[in-house]
Order: structure tokens, then C-alpha cells, then sequence
């Protein structure tokens, strides 16, 4: 059972709680998971006008026009969207608290000196998140639409794109490449934990860059070779990345 393994990882080091205790634990982080994130939402749905008009810049970018053309076919679309971008606003300004009520709950048993480096940690995994983000919408997303837009022309089809579908394309687009640039903080994490290590990064570096591709392959919303390979190949850089980290970090270990 998934729960159980987490509860014995949990127990590492310390006095093993009964699995009560532990579930109590798990309802208490759900809470504060859920706090963080609703009122990330309430923020950013109370600047709905000021947050669509940002998600729409990159197709303004791309022609002013575009934008004005943008079609509402449902009733309750200005409301239900806004929910919508509310989530995904929400979600990128609870980021670091998510990253760190998480960590408290997986990792309890670390030292005083461990559990000073969880807000770091939620610290760099959120700006690893807002560079995926930031690379997203302002490099690959104008070039996406472009793409698509000459592409539907190209078999003599009229593009006219509703508001529902721009916005769900562009925020999942957004998150989508945001999390992708976690991989750093993941496989950090598997690191300080011994579970792996430089020469095991190195070893498998050919089957991580197919996973790598696979992953960018279900996360992101488009299905051509270019997004894919815009998401694909930071990530690769990234892993490179990983393995000096972890390479730097063996060593300082070493020498202590």
C-alpha cells in the first residue's frame, strides 16, 4: 500500500508513530496544502481582468489583431474562466508553500541542520518554476501560436479561436513547462537522500533523455516536434546540470 510505505519512509530515524498518527499528519498537511492554495486563488481572482490580459499578451505579440478576434460562445465563460485562471494563478503563487508543507510531511525525521535547507529548497524549486513559466510565455508560446495559426491557414481553414480554448491551451502550456523544470529539485532531492548519485546519473543518461522526451510528450498540449523539442532539450540541460550538482555535492561530502 502506497500510504503505508510513505508512513515507514516517514519513520526513518525517529520513534515510529502508529499509523493513526500518521494519517492525522497527512490530514493536517492536506489543510494547509488546501489553505495555501485557495487563497492564492482569491488573490488572483480578484485581479481576473489584469491576470486574462497577461495571459493574452503573447498572442498580442504575435498580432494585435488575433487577440480582438478571440470569441465567447458561452454564457458563463468570463465567469467559469476566471475560475479557471484563478486555479492556475493561485497554484503559481502558493508554489513555495505546496514545496514546503510537502517536504515537512515526507521528511520529518531529518536533522535541525536538514530541515533548515526545506525553505531553500522551496525557494529554488519555485524560481526553477517561474523560469520553466517565464521561458514558456516568452520564448516558446508566441512561437506555438504563430505555428498553429500559419498551420490551420495553410489547409485553407479560417482560424477562429474561442476565449475557453485560448486560455486553457496557454495557462496548461505555462504550467506544463514549469513543472517540467522541477526535474533539478527532483533529482537533487534523490541525491541528499543516497538514493542515487552522480555515477548512477551518468550511467543512465541515455534512458533519462527518452524519459525526458516521453514526459514532454504527455505534459505538453501540443503535439508537434517543435514545442517538444523546446521543452525537451532545457530539461536535458538541466540533467547535465544535475549530475555536476552531484558531483560537487559527493565531493564536499568526501572532504568533510
Amino acid at each position: 500500500m502506497i500510504l503505508e510505505k510513505l508512513f515507514a519512509f516517514r519513520n526513518r530515524g525517529d520513534e515510529p508513530k502508529p499509523f493513526l498518527a500518521h494519517l492525522e499528519d497527512l490530514r493536517f498537511t492536506i489543510v494547509k496544502v488546501a489553505g495555501a492554495l485557495i487563497g492564492g486563488m482569491v488573490l488572483s481572482f480578484a485581479f481576473r481582468s489584469e491576470l486574462a490580459a497577461v495571459i493574452q499578451r503573447p498572442l498580442v505579440a504575435v498580432d494585435p489583431s488575433r487577440a480582438a478576434n478571440l470569441q465567447s460562445l458561452g454564457v458563463a465563460d468570463s465567469f467559469t474562466i476566471s475560475l479557471e485562471l484563478a486555479f492556475y494563478g493561485g497554484m503559481v503563487i502558493s508554489f513555495p508553500f505546496l514545496v514546503l508543507f510537502l517536504a515537512e510531511f515526507i521528511l520529518p525525521a531529518l536533522t535541525a541542520k536538514e530541515k533548515a535547507m526545506i525553505l531553500p529548497a522551496a525557494v529554488f524549486g519555485s524560481g526553477l518554476f517561474m523560469l520553466g513559466g517565464a521561458f514558456a510565455y516568452f520564448v516558446v508560446l508566441p512561437q506555438a501560436l504563430e505555428f498553429f495559426f500559419q498551420d490551420a491557414k495553410a489547409m485553407n481553414w479560417q482560424p477562429t479561436w474561442t476565449v475557453r480554448e485560448y486560455y486553457s491551451f496557454t495557462t496548461q502550456f505555462i504550467i506544463a513547462f514549469g513543472l517540467s523544470f522541477e526535474l533539478p529539485l527532483v533529482v537533487l532531492m534523490l541525491v541528499k537522500l543516497g538514493i542515487v548519485d552522480h555515477a548512477h546519473l551518468k550511467k543512465t543518461r541515455a534512458f533519462a533523455v527518452v524519459v525526458i522526451f516521453v514526459f514532454a510528450a504527455i505534459i505538453t498540449p501540443t503535439s508537434d516536434i517543435v514545442t517538444l523539442l523546446l521543452m525537451g532539450v532545457p530539461m536535458c540541460i538541466l540533467y547535465e546540470a544535475c549530475i555536476g550538482i552531484a558531483w560537487f555535492m559527493a565531493r564536499r561530502a568526501a572532504a568533510k
